[in-house]
């Protein structure tokens, strides 16, 4: 079973680094290092304009979203999110820290 402290650490960004326009990368407080390319991230946009609210159906198709996508701005949200504002205009997703962690996890499956 796991612990409260090693879930919060899980969750947890340690450094937060825009390799590129293109690239980001999270160092989490467990070591854990995961690498985000800016297309992949803005096609899993979780806000209300990209996935139906009431049924979670992604409504933004992914052909929508050009490979060259890149990261205009990012900003920090309190202590548990960040947004981006993209090369597309496209700027009211907020990624939660834990939403960040679980996109590194499923990439790696």
């Amino acid at each position: 079973m796991v612990d409260v402290a090693q879930r919060r650490q899980a969750i947890e960004p340690r450094e937060i680094s825009q390799e590129s326009e293109t690239s980001l990368r999270i160092t989490w407080a467990d070591g854990r290092v995961c690498e985000y390319a800016a297309a992949m991230l803005r096609r899993a946009c979780p806000c209300a304009q990209c996935v139906n609210e009431w049924t979670g159906e992604r409504t933004l198709k992914p052909g929508a979203v050009s490979d060259e996508v890149e990261i205009a701005d990012l900003s920090i949200v309190g202590r548990y999110a960040m947004t981006f504002r993209w090369s597309d205009a496209h700027e009211t997703g907020i990624y939660s820290f834990q939403y960040l962690r679980d996109l590194c996890e499923h990439s790696d499956a």
